[in-house]
């Protein structure tokens, strides 16, 4: 093994173990607004691999770089589906129409007993 590649592989294992330590210590109602928001960093990410694979001249550098993009391209497409999800929570339900319901019309704005009585011109003492 070459004293470039030890030097890499290092720096990979220890990104990799602060990174479980940060994304560890993240509150859950955190963690899927911070997801969606580096999106960005892990398209540099995956750029980065792909930098890698062209400069690799072994079978170990385009193991590491094939591996690297693989996990990259899964955080990026993870990012835009739990983005989608969450924006889809914060959609307004449509309401559903009185087509199927006409005795309800009259009901002059009340729900319930209350608006039953005004319909039939009672009123409640």
């Amino acid at each position: 093994m070459s004293a470039a590649l030890l030097t890499d592989l290092t720096i990979f294992i220890l990104a990799v173990l602060i990174g479980f330590e940060v994304i560890g210590k993240v509150p859950a109602t955190l963690h899927t607004p911070l997801m969606s928001a580096t999106n960005a960093i892990h398209g540099i990410v995956l750029a980065g691999a792909l930098l890698i694979g062209v400069t690799a001249h072994t079978t170990v550098g385009y193991i590491l770089a094939f591996v690297a993009a693989l996990f990259a391209s899964a955080n990026v497409v993870g990012g835009y589906v739990v983005t989608g999800r969450m924006l889809k929570m914060f959609r307004r339900k449509a309401v559903p129409s009185n087509e199927g319901q006409p005795e309800l019309d009259g009901l002059d704005g009340h729900k319930g007993l209350k608006g039953l009585m005004s319909k039939m011109g009672r009123a409640r003492p």
